[in-house]
């Protein structure tokens, strides 16, 4: 259910993709999985109390196995003709309207996973920190197109200032 502050009548929001979650579980999967394995052999070893620890972890990477999918299918952009809009979040959720004149310069990024994955992150930087803006999981001819519009679309309203 969408609620007036987060509903922009006549927008067509493009979703980013669903490699993403296949990325996010990995890192999940990296930085809780592993750690809840190691702890299980002192819990083997010491006994009761030391379950504890590993069941945790294990419910954290089961919540977040969970999570993952709602959260990427949440994140999407549109493009308008003076503003990029950008939408993310389940139960935070928050609209991020990014002039393209106040873009000062846009990024491309990528770490090892994303690349294999074939997808870059696109940032937006703006005057204000505060008003940076990111888009991850774009596949990587959508990250350049729409690194290239942006560029051109912020230089032409900057040109107009």
């Amino acid at each position: 259910m969408e609620s007036a502050a987060f509903d922009v009548p006549g927008v067509t929001w493009n979703r980013v993709s669903d490699r993403l979650i296949g990325v996010r579980r990995l890192t999940v999967a990296v930085f809780l999985g592993i750690p809840a394995l190691a702890t299980v052999v002192p819990a083997v070893i010491v006994g009761s109390a030391m379950w504890l620890l590993p069941a945790v972890l294990v419910l954290l990477v089961a919540w977040a196995w969970w999570l993952i999918p709602r959260q990427v299918r949440a994140i999407g952009y549109a493009e308008l003709e003076d503003d990029l809009l950008i939408r993310k979040g389940v139960l935070f959720r928050s609209l991020t309207v990014v002039p393209y004149g106040r873009m000062q310069y846009v990024d491309v990024q990528a770490g090892p996973l994303m690349r294999r994955a074939g997808m870059a992150q696109v940032q937006l930087h703006t005057a204000s920190a505060s008003t940076d803006a990111s888009i991850p999981g774009l596949l990587e001819a959508e990250a350049s197109r729409l690194r290239d519009r942006l560029t051109e679309a912020g230089e032409a309203r900057l040109a107009g200032l």
